[in-house]
Order: C-alpha cells, then structure tokens, then sequence
C-alpha cells in the first residue's frame, strides 16, 4: 500500500477580481469549527477575499463547550 506524498497545500497566488490578475494571498484563520478550521485567502494588495479552506482535523481531537 503506497502512502501519500502530500498531507495539505496552501495557496501561494490566486486570482483577484478587483486586481483582475493572480496576485500573493494572506492566508488567516476565520474559525475554529467541529469539523475542523476554516482559513479565508485575501489578497495581499486590496485585501479582498478571494478563497477559503476547511482544514478537516483526523487525529480525534473535540473541542470542548461549557
């Protein structure tokens, strides 16, 4: 059985609407949710959203509410 290469990729560029080009992302964390964390890409010169990600977590661990 072969194992992967790769375990997560994180964008380094992509595309602006308001630039109207690819441009550097700022990768942020936005929430910390049950299934995982959510991180939003904005672009490094307008700041405008352009991408998000859910980083799924598989090592068992629960987030504990009171």
């Amino acid at each position: 059985m072969m194992k992967p290469s790769y375990k997560d990729f994180d964008a380094t560029e992509l595309f602006c609407p308001k630039c109207k080009r690819a441009v550097p992302v700022r990768k942020r964390l936005l929430l910390v949710l049950s299934e995982g964390e959510k991180y939003d890409y904005s672009c490094v010169y307008c700041g405008t959203s352009v991408g998000d990600k859910l980083v799924k977590e598989n090592n068992g661990s629960k987030i504990l509410l009171r």
